[in-house]
């Protein structure tokens, strides 16, 4: 089992990656800094002096269609990528209340703290998404935003880039040996590029030569407290006594 179109999607754009909002008709793109609140609805920190702040002033005649895009940054030389994804709608400014549980919800993703100036020095923008697409592999998905809604971020996806370090430097031979195994190979030096919620991605391969294959876990991933229970059988495999010939 694989992520689907609409869990990449609500994963990168969750804001953990850096975002362009491109607006209808109006120069850009422009660097935003964005979150996503539980029910996927997309949340914009706009500093209140800024370019994009006077774009999307609210004294505006009309709603100016907004569109954020966001492309995956893989977490190691060599690794895939999960694609890009863009998620369009009609962005609101929050005030009052809105704003404080917006706040809440943003600190929750990316605690800066910028949001304490919230009101003042930044103002936070919302839309709910009425298009979602993501591009992989020179596909696009086109994904139905209740889809969208439904979905959930991954888990693992703030981690990736830690776990997989310390597989390699704390785990290397484990986690060979596992791959091997599993993978039924002889002399190719198996690595993992990638790890989400339902399983890890595999290179193997000569040089120049790098296949891949998804090794999936028992069980998709509730959290990150989850992982370790599905990665013992990886760091529980005997390492391999090194063969030394004799003259």
């Amino acid at each position: 089992m694989a992520p689907t179109p609409a869990e990449l999607i609500r994963t990168l754009v969750a804001g953990r990656l850096p975002g362009l909002v491109h607006l209808a008709h109006r120069p850009g793109p422009f660097h935003v800094r964005h979150a996503t609140d539980p029910e996927g609805r997309v949340l914009l920190l706009v500093p209140v002096f800024s370019d994009l702040a006077a774009e999307l002033d609210p004294g505006a005649a009309r709603d100016v269609a907004v569109v954020l895009d966001v492309l995956d940054l893989p977490p190691a030389a060599g690794a895939p990528s999960a694609g890009r994804a863009w998620v369009s709608g009609w962005a609101v400014p929050l005030c009052g209340e809105s704003a404080r549980r917006a706040a809440v919800d943003f600190a929750a993703v990316d605690p800066t703290g910028d949001l304490l100036d919230v009101g003042s020095r930044f103002r936070l923008h919302r839309f709910e998404v009425a298009e979602a697409r993501l591009e992989t592999a020179g596909t696009v998905h086109r994904v139905d935003p209740g889809e969208y809604a439904a979905a959930e971020p991954d888990p693992l996806h703030a981690d990736e880039a830690t776990v997989l370090a310390d597989l390699a430097d704390r785990h290397g031979p484990q986690v060979v040996a596992y791959l091997r195994r599993q993978l039924d190979l002889a002399g190719d030096e198996p690595r993992v590029v990638r790890l989400d919620r339902y399983g890890l991605i595999v290179a193997y391969g000569r040089p120049g030569d790098r296949r891949r294959a998804r090794l999936p876990f028992p069980h998709p991933v509730t959290d990150r407290a989850d992982l370790p229970h599905l990665l013992h059988p990886i760091l529980n495999t005997p390492t391999p006594t090194p063969t030394h010939r004799l003259p």
